[in-house]
């Protein structure tokens, strides 16, 4: 068995390079047809255009020459996580939710329905918004009282504290750190919802870390697990699945782990 393994294994390398070879060689073809797509699209929209409502200079063409596909594309990661997190907090309807370092996209559309305090290390300048404020904060080191919050998040985010991406301290325990003033500020019978890569653990320097399933619960002992959410490797196939095991969690290659979690008063 261990040789089938180590075969198989084997065999992906050079399929991996040839994959890679082709696409290379082929790559200046599929450019070129792509052009001559663009210009017989330009052609037949130069012919209907009867009025000429909007003038056509060569100097304002902007190329979009890989939006003709057969589905919309989406990174499902993100676009999963939030909806997930939206509908979390559609149950809890807090009168405050607190966020840390998640998606700015989640941020400013949740708070068209409920009052967000939005913190970064490197806030995001959003104004003109009623119900979001913007503000700086460092995740290893948060300003918020012990047991002071009722709801919050940190979204795809603990997996790059301390390697020093966004201009953060290099700290290979930043993440933990991370991990432990979550814990400390969320209030007993509060909720915490979080979102990190899961599959075999690893540091992929200086993108990110994937954790296990067990990594990630051991950081919150002090909490009930309400809810957990796989977001696989082939969500596309899928989609997002409730009531994922740790055993399909540790198959994966780079999944997105969602886990809802309540203090324990």
């Amino acid at each position: 068995m261990k040789f089938v393994v180590f075969f198989n294994k084997a065999l992906n390398w050079p399929l991996k390079f040839i994959k890679k070879f082709l696409k290379a060689i082929f790559a200046p073809f599929f450019r070129v047809k792509k052009e001559l797509w663009f210009y017989k699209t330009l052609h037949a929209y130069k012919k209907l255009d009867k009025n000429g409502r909007f003038p056509i200079y060569r100097r304002n063409f902007f190329k979009c020459l890989d939006d003709n596909t057969k589905n919309t594309g989406f990174d499902t990661h993100y676009e999963y996580h939030q909806a997930w997190a939206a509908r979390v907090l559609a149950q809890i309807n807090p009168k405050k939710h607190i966020d840390i370092s998640s998606k700015i996209t989640f941020n400013v559309v949740t708070s068209a329905f409920i009052p967000i305090e939005f913190y970064d290390f490197r806030p995001a300048k959003i104004y003109g918004l009623n119900n979001i404020e913007c503000k700086q904060a460092d995740l290893t080191n948060l300003h918020f009282g012990d047991n002071s919050i009722e709801s919050i998040s940190c979204m795809h985010t603990l997996e790059h504290i301390g390697l020093g991406r966004y201009g953060d301290k290099v700290d290979p325990m930043g993440d933990i750190r991370a991990m432990n003033e979550l814990a400390r500020v969320t209030a007993p019978g509060g909720n915490l919802l979080i979102a990190v890569p899961v599959g075999k653990p690893r540091v992929q320097f200086n993108a990110h870390r994937i954790y296990s399933h067990s990594m990630v619960l051991e950081q919150f002992k002090d909490f009930e697990l309400v809810e957990y959410a796989l977001i696989p490797d082939n969500t596309l196939e899928t989609g997002i699945i409730y009531n994922a095991t740790k055993e399909l969690t540790n198959t994966q290659t780079y999944a997105c782990g969602c886990f809802w979690f309540r203090k324990l008063k």
